[in-house]
């Protein structure tokens, strides 16, 4: 298909340049925001053209970065490109890159992690400064001017609201049939001028199909033809079916005692294998008409739309594998009938999350006896991906779930401590931590009352007699005890781990 037949809005046909063309558009020192959230949607040609540019320029001796905003990670072409050339000076709101994650704990480049329901509000507020360019891959143009989004929304409506210019990026590569899927809400304002979001149901529309754009805004158009990055998902292994287990096995139990519908609730599910796992066991289990309301549509999904099980999904972003990702092309019709796509500021609001009564399952790095769970930081000081949404739903969800495997690093690190060594979720907003071991229902109960159930649904037997050990000791030697603490060793698992690569 060609750029016409994608571009029907006259004027932005003068407008066609190069990438590269469009790229010089950029200035020193910008804040950019791009498109993109967790490997879809985000802008391929113009970064990588960036990126040739800023080499050049830093090769001069004339040094060249930009603040990135996205929103969350992105792939290769656009965060990694970038970061290879030194060009970040500034990244927010999420990442996944390793080249980033490098320079982030080297120092050599700035890291605001923030909640993603959080970033469209910190930039309409001012919060974060001026949004000078927004680089914004589309599907597609009207002859209006208004835009079809592609494969995810992310921040995308405030990015082309709020930027003095605009470059789009117009991928022929998304299929066509993406129009019509999305439902972008334009209610959104400032305090004192909020008003209630009047959505009671994930399925539920609320607002248009297309993303506005004020045409006189738009400085390029530049044409595409490239996948997603399309990540390749690992088969469920024993310890994330397990996993996957105790948490049916939690749902039914729950249903039973009246506290679930038979339906249940919408779900929310973050990225990732044991994800996905989850999905798998919900897709074979005995839960009919289900329903999701989450940030991003991964393979296990698609699954239970094709089976029937999960009658509707609401995201922003497609995040598929290839053989996923043809599949939704192949039936995009029956999925565009099942799947809605809005911005982040919608698919993560506490408003809608609360009201919804969202059942969040979420990944974690550690969790301390008590609850507190760490989802950012190696080893307390080293940031691997970043909060992501997880705060969002774990907040305000009717059922707040983290999970991980119980070790980590062939054994060597148990993902259970006395201390975690940074806290994104604190033991007020975590309900139930899942491990291959076991689920621990944490609540009503006490701190100490947690740790006793932590340490044995939830930590590897081989780490479990000196995690009892701690609490015995803390219990008789903490200042207080309400949350007994030997402060002295709290984190010396993790030290220990440092020093000598074991927490053994």
């Amino acid at each position: 298909m060609s750029l016409a037949d994608r571009v029907l809005y006259p004027d932005f046909l003068s407008r066609i340049v190069t990438a590269d063309e469009a790229a010089a558009m950029i200035p020193a020192g910008a804040h950019v925001g791009m498109s993109g959230f967790t490997g879809a949607g985000y802008p391929k040609a113009v970064p990588q053209a960036l990126a040739r540019l800023i080499q050049q320029q830093n090769a001069q001796g004339k040094p060249f970065k930009i603040g990135l905003w996205t929103g969350a990670s992105t792939a290769p072409e656009l965060d990694g490109a970038l970061a290879q050339v030194d060009g970040i000076d500034m990244r927010l709101p999420y990442q996944s890159d390793p080249t980033c994650r490098k320079q982030i704990n080297a120092g050599q480049m700035q890291y605001v992690d923030i909640h993603l329901s959080h970033v469209a509000q910190f930039v309409w507020f001012g919060f974060l400064g001026k949004l000078d360019v927004a680089v914004v891959e589309v599907a597609g143009v009207l002859p209006d001017g208004r835009l079809i989004p592609s494969s995810s929304v992310g921040n995308n409506k405030t990015w082309l609201d709020q930027a003095d210019k605009i470059i789009l990026e117009v991928n022929t590569w998304h299929n066509p049939g993406l129009e019509g899927m999305h439902d972008i809400y334009y209610g959104t304002d400032v305090p004192p001028n909020r008003k209630p979001i009047q959505m009671t149901e994930p399925h539920q529309r609320i607002g248009e199909p297309y993303l506005r754009c004020d045409p006189s805004k738009v400085i390029a158009v530049v044409k595409t033809h490239q996948p997603d990055r399309n990540s390749v998902y690992a088969a469920p292994d024993d310890t994330s079916n397990r996993i996957a287990g105790h948490i049916i096995t939690f749902l039914q139990q729950e249903v039973k005692l009246g506290r679930l519908p038979a339906a249940l609730l919408p779900l929310q599910s973050g990225v990732g294998n044991i994800a996905n796992a989850v999905l798998a066991g919900l897709n074979a289990g005995p839960f009919e008409n289900l329903t999701a309301y989450t940030e991003v549509l991964q393979d296990g999904m698609l699954d239970m739309l094709r089976s029937g099980k999960l009658a509707s999904a609401s995201a922003t972003a497609l995040s598929l594998s290839p053989a996923a990702m043809q599949d939704f092309n192949d039936r995009i019709d029956f999925y565009k009938e099942r799947i809605v796509l809005r911005p982040q500021e919608i698919s993560n609001h506490p408003e809608l999350i609360r009201r919804m009564g969202l059942i969040a399952m979420n990944g974690m790095i550690e969790a301390d006896i008590y609850g507190n769970v760490n989802s950012t930081h190696i080893m307390g000081s080293a940031i691997m991906n970043g909060i992501g949404g997880s705060g969002d739903f774990a907040r305000n969800a009717y059922l707040s779930i983290f999970m991980t495997p119980s070790l980590a690093k062939d054994g060597a690190i148990s993902c259970i401590v006395p201390m975690a060594s940074h806290v994104d979720h604190t033991e007020h907003d975590v309900q139930i931590l899942v491990t291959e071991q076991g689920l621990a229902d944490l609540r009503g109960h006490s701190p100490t009352q947690r740790a006793e159930i932590i340490i044995e649904k939830c930590a590897h037997p081989d780490f479990r007699p000196a995690l009892r050990d701690y609490l015995e000791r803390a219990r008789k030697g903490a200042l207080g005890q309400h949350t007994p603490h030997l402060l002295g060793e709290a984190l010396s698992w993790h030290q220990k781990y440092v020093e000598t690569g074991s927490m053994r």
